[in-house]
């Protein structure tokens, strides 16, 4: 594979997503934030799953792979979602490090 190849450049992009998404797992305490950082390591996992299918000769195997876990991935978001907004509503606050000093 030369390096202007498109499985090339969309592996990088790949590596590049879930580089940046592992970075704002590090970085982020906003439980929203959490959500969106989360969404974009699934994308991540989405490209690389259809790049394996391509390259292995199996693409219709890796698509059927990734509108799976577009579905499951999309009602987790919903419900961390709404995790959020209830935290937000009875505590009054969503940063992490002030959660993970509750008791009781």
């Amino acid at each position: 594979m030369s390096l202007s190849s498109p499985l090339t450049i969309a592996w990088l992009g790949m590596v590049a997503l879930a580089g940046v998404a592992f970075y704002g797992l590090l970085a982020v305490r906003n439980l929203i934030k959490l959500v969106i950082v989360l969404q974009i390591l699934v994308k991540a996992a989405l490209l690389g799953l259809v790049l394996a299918g391509a390259t292995s000769g199996q693409v219709n195997l890796g698509q059927s792979l990734a509108a799976t876990v577009i579905v499951a991935d999309t009602v987790v978001a919903v419900i961390g979602l709404a995790l959020a907004v209830q935290i937000k509503r009875r505590l009054g606050t969503l940063d992490v490090r002030d959660l993970s000093n509750l008791r009781g």
